[in-house]
């Protein structure tokens, strides 16, 4: 059977390098996301070949992720295909992209099912459009920026481990703030945040900490997941304070440019299908949509 183990440290080498061979910009798949929200889904890992197979439970049902990599793809099917039917449950993958459904449907004709996860798919952005909100589309957003740069005296630095602390004040207060409209699934983003922080530099994430007034009011994170696009895992800011949305993407979007001259796209994650964070990941006009199905075995 599959040597499954559970996600530690010590398996980020390995799984940047299957990573790399993958080279997508899907936010399923690198290692900060697999590590950080280890508790929600109960991950399990192991390699084959320089394949990655990967367990997990979804709203408390078995499934696997589509096994990312390289080199030949039915071994690591075949593979799956055992340990669902040795433990007794559906052959069940998640986080199909267009091209997996090829490489499926070429390998195992007629054998899988598959139906689109709308509600996990990610938004895509123009990185060189998120650090001048240039154009009409995005011109509310520009505004936003414009009136918060006049009415604060701001600044955005790097995120480091000695501003942790205060982001992680920041985080409890926006949190108690805004407990009645979130989703019951807030609290493990909250434990997601916590996680990533305690191993910031360990997992090579990047982010930034909005100032306003001497005061931290927002702060971001994230890492690159493909060769030409950067995963922001997070991005917190005061509501009630103008503009601090936009600039925390703007700032940290520029930050990364000039980082990563290589940088093209900017994934924002998915909504959950939450309308409220579905309204606003589209104000910011994504250039495309990161599509995502789940197969099930028909065979």
């Amino acid at each position: 059977m599959i040597p499954f183990k559970t996600v530690t440290l010590c398996d980020k080498a390995w799984v940047d390098e299957i990573v790399r061979l993958e080279n997508s910009p899907s936010a399923d798949y690198n290692f900060g996301n697999i590590y950080i929200w280890d508790k929600r889904y109960r991950q399990l890992i192991a390699r084959c070949g320089d394949r990655m197979l990967t367990k997990l439970r979804y709203e408390g049902h078995p499934a696997f992720v589509f096994p990312i990599g390289a080199g030949p793809l039915r071994p690591a099917i075949e593979q799956l295909r055992d340990f669902a039917a040795w433990r007794g449950y559906p052959l069940v993958i998640r986080g199909i992209l267009p091209e997996h459904r090829d490489l499926l449907e070429r390998e195992y004709p007629d054998a899988f099912s598959f139906d689109a996860e709308t509600d996990n798919w990610d938004y895509l952005y123009l990185a060189e459009k998120l650090a001048t909100y240039s154009g009409k589309a995005l011109h509310g957003k520009k505004n936003h920026c414009n009136r918060f740069e006049a009415e604060n005296d701001w600044e955005f630095r790097p995120l480091s481990y000695d501003l942790i602390p205060g982001c992680l004040d920041m985080l409890d207060v926006w949190s108690e703030e805004n407990i009645e409209r979130l989703d019951k699934s807030v609290s493990y983003e909250h434990d997601a945040i916590v996680r990533a922080f305690a191993a910031y530099e360990w997992l090579g994430l990047e982010g930034g900490v909005l100032f306003a007034n001497g005061q931290i009011v927002g702060f971001t994170m994230g890492e690159m997941c493909s060769s030409d696009t950067f995963d922001v895992h997070f991005e917190k800011a005061k509501i009630d304070l103008n503009g601090a949305y936009p600039m925390v993407c703007r700032e940290l979007t520029r930050m990364l440019l000039q980082r990563h001259p290589g940088l093209v796209y900017m994934n924002r994650e998915d909504d959950m299908g939450l309308e409220a964070l579905r309204k606003s990941k589209q104000s910011y006009k994504p250039e495309r949509m990161v599509e995502k199905y789940i197969a099930r075995w028909q065979g």
